[in-house]
């Protein structure tokens, strides 16, 4: 069977009713949320399940509803998978997009779900309350060729803090900066190519120098949790890095604040590691989107089939060895 590795998604991925019909049909998924529920002291499960939408999209409720979501997904199909006999191999590594990277030290076994639900919350607000006096802004710019960047972020970083907060796929990222910095941004990015450049509805500047202090609030949070070595490895947000240390897992925690995610060269990495699955677990299938269009020849499965009553896919279904 080929080599398969797991990614997890951030922040944007949320939805009101994500999860709700799988944790209705699963167990292993209802207890996750009651487990997030208890550690946050609220219903966090109701706040995604009915919303309202624009309570859920605040950054200190996305992040660890969205956690918790994905986590459900994770043992929703463990539990599907070990209800069939299906032969499953271990995953080759865990990697998360942004908030996701905390998604994938849960299911690596490096982090307590308990922990990771209420951290991403403290994440959250510590980030919205980063570089107050700077106001930050990010940007999506879509058709510009690499080689551009250099230029645009040269460009840009006259009119302030400015740089690459995301290289999604080939073609697609997003920057991030001070405010000035990024509305000139748009101008630069289309003269230099682009074919779009818009400006993004939220009010921080996620992976930026700026979120200088998130992060190093983070550090001392960080610092009174317990980690343990991840089983699979977790690949950086920042380079791609193999991580297999607990040390090293509490530092990408705060490295990737203010470090940008190298999403495509974290996906090249893989398949050059021999992966030739990824399975997105968690909700919708924005990664599944971008790993199509990173590498062509893989298979690409997301947990969250909308297809489905119950909204769960289950891989390699067709391969369980069912006793008689």
């Amino acid at each position: 069977m080929s080599k398969i590795a797991f990614v997890f998604p951030g922040q944007g991925s949320q939805f009101v009713g994500m999860a709700k019909a799988l944790a209705q049909s699963s167990p292993a998924a209802a207890a996750v949320w009651a487990t997030a529920d208890r550690a946050l002291g609220e219903p966090i499960s109701t706040l995604a399940w009915e919303g309202p939408e624009e309570d859920l999209n605040r950054t200190e409720n996305s992040q660890p509803a969205l956690l918790a979501a994905s986590i459900a997904y994770l043992e929703a199909v463990r539990e599907r998978w070990y209800e069939l006999q299906v032969d499953i191999p271990e995953p080759a590594f865990a990697a998360g997009h942004s908030m996701g990277q905390y998604t994938a030290l849960v299911a690596s076994g490096a982090l307590a779900l308990e922990d990771a639900v209420r951290l991403v919350r403290t994440r959250g607000q510590k980030m919205q309350a980063s570089g107050t006096g700077r106001e930050g802004r990010m940007a999506a710019v879509i058709g510009l060729d690499d080689a551009s960047l250099p230029e645009l972020v040269a460009k840009a970083s006259e009119h302030g803090v400015f740089g690459v907060a995301n290289r999604n796929s080939p073609g697609q990222v997003v920057m991030s900066g001070e405010r000035a910095a990024v509305e000139a941004s748009l101008a630069i990015a289309k003269s230099l190519g682009a074919k779009r450049a818009i400006e993004l509805p939220v009010s921080v500047a996620a992976h930026s120098p700026l979120m200088a202090e998130a992060a190093e609030g983070m550090r001392e949070v960080l610092a009174g949790i317990t980690f343990h070595d991840p089983n699979p490895p977790l690949l950086a947000n920042a380079d791609a890095r193999v991580i297999t240390t607990a040390d090293g897992c509490r530092a990408e925690l705060v490295d990737h604040l203010t470090t940008g995610v190298d999403w495509v060269g974290a996906i090249q990495a893989m398949e050059a590691a021999g992966v030739t699955t990824f399975i997105e677990v968690g909700p919708g299938q924005v990664l599944t989107g971008l790993i199509k269009r990173i590498a062509p020849a893989a298979t690409v499965i997301a947990l969250d089939d909308k297809g489905a009553a119950d909204r769960l896919a289950v891989p390699f279904a067709d391969a369980a060895a069912v006793s008689e």
